[in-house]
């Protein structure tokens, strides 16, 4: 049982060691001031920049409409942005939808190669033969779900102008009081934003992408000769290889999405088991690099990005099957089990108060940007760590299983007015 306590110790020592700087990140949004200034302008003038927009799009007739409309709104000069569509594999309305709201659109039929990096490097494919290699300055990509406050792009173009080449931006939920999955999803999204990519541009460092909402600097798109990132994690796979070659990943915090998030917890294991399986893949293919370019570089982004990818939670799993064969051992020999008992006790009671911390943190913070009654946003608080906890069981299937790329299903048809409760939603 000596032996048990000491793997816990050891573990939680390793823990505290590795991710205590993201402890920092909880507090410096509230003790630096912003270095992005309007101010600035002066030393780099506001472009009025050309942009294309990307989106992949799979049986989305129902929501792609009313993005496109989105972006045809903003505040920002219609004739310098144009959205490029493409149908992926489609068997609904969702290319004449598209084409009906004033996109561009690409149909692709592979049955091979499929998911958005796929997807996204055919669309681009098909820019470049069609269009003039310098049209546009970036490429924005959004999912099919998503909707834009009205000034996006102008905000955007405002941390482009700058000088930033990888820009990502806040993302918020178009339901997050639906039920406690998708207030689950949205708590760590906006947690994600405000308290991981906010603090990491404040400090200088590099953020991270994530799924939806960034632009891409035409160089970037040139460099890599298209959309060449085609693991389960895309995102977070271009984020690590963009990191390693030097580049860094801003955040523009008044860049304001919403997203969908899935409501049933079938379509939440199956997309977040494509979570866990990519990101075991960009650890395997990327992991080495990283670390080694923490100390060729001495960059902390990479440390930073190393942390987020690595598999830390199987050792939390180690450390708590370590416990339980112990307590089934022991019981079974006659040994006071206790210890193992107290250690798995502690464990579970320690992990809930730590992750309704992080969520109480983001609740507080965020709350005028959280859509729905406050009685929801209290009760979904408590619901939080338990959403996180159904991680382990995912983490663990993924490292077993052959996951492949599927879509989710959305399905909430809602404009910005509705989403922030300004009016009500009709039907």
């Amino acid at each position: 049982m000596e032996a048990i306590a000491m793997i816990n110790i050891a573990l939680s020592v390793l823990f505290t060691l590795c991710y205590l700087y993201q402890a920092v990140y909880l507090v410096v949004p509230f003790f630096m001031k912003r270095r992005e200034k309007r101010g600035g302008e002066a030393a780099h003038p506001v472009v009025m920049h050309r942009f294309a927009v990307l989106i992949s799009a799979r049986n989305e007739e129902r929501v792609i409409g009313h993005l496109v409309q989105s972006i045809r709104e903003q505040n920002y000069p219609a004739e310098l942005v144009t959205v490029f569509v493409v149908a992926d594999n489609c068997t609904d309305q969702t290319a004449e939808a598209a084409e009906a709201a004033g996109a561009v659109v690409y149909r692709r039929f592979d049955k091979k190669r499929v998911g958005k990096g796929y997807a996204l490097d055919f669309l681009l494919e098909q820019i470049q033969r069609d269009y003039p290699q310098d049209v546009f300055d970036g490429f924005f990509v959004f999912d099919a779900d998503n909707i834009l406050d009205v000034n996006y792009i102008a905000e955007m173009n405002h941390t482009f102008s700058q000088g930033h080449r990888i820009i990502t931006s806040y993302r918020n939920s178009k339901n997050y009081g639906e039920n406690w999955i998708s207030a689950g999803y949205s708590l760590w999204f906006l947690r994600e934003s405000r308290f991981l990519n906010y603090p990491r541009m404040l400090l200088g460092t590099s953020c991270a992408v994530s799924g939806t909402g960034f632009l891409v600097h035409r160089e970037i798109i040139e460099k890599t000769g298209g959309w060449k990132f085609f693991l389960l994690t895309e995102d977070i796979e271009f984020s690590v290889s963009s990191v390693i070659e030097g580049e860094r990943i801003a955040f523009c915090k008044d860049a304001v999405l919403y997203d969908e998030q899935p409501t049933s917890f079938r379509q939440s294991w199956l997309q977040r088991l494509r979570w866990a399986k990519g990101f075991y893949q960009v650890f395997r293919k990327y992991g080495g690099t990283l670390f080694k370019s923490m100390f060729k570089r001495r960059s902390f982004a990479c440390f930073d990005l190393l942390m987020i990818i690595v598999p830390s939670i199987l050792l939390s799993v180690f450390g708590v099957m370590c416990s339980v064969i112990a307590a089934v051992v022991g019981s079974a020999l006659g040994v006071d089990v206790s210890p193992a008992v107290t250690a798995l006790t502690a464990t579970a009671v320690n992990g809930y108060l730590l992750l309704f911390f992080v969520g109480a943190v983001t609740l507080v913070s965020e709350w005028r940007q959280i859509h729905c009654s406050p009685a929801r946003k209290i009760a979904t608080l408590f619901t939080f760590p338990f959403f996180q906890f159904t991680y382990v069981p995912i983490a663990l299937v993924a490292l077993v299983s052959h996951v492949e790329w599927k879509p989710i299903i959305h399905k909430e048809v809602k404009t910005l007015a509705e989403i922030r409760g300004e009016v009500r939603k009709v039907g």
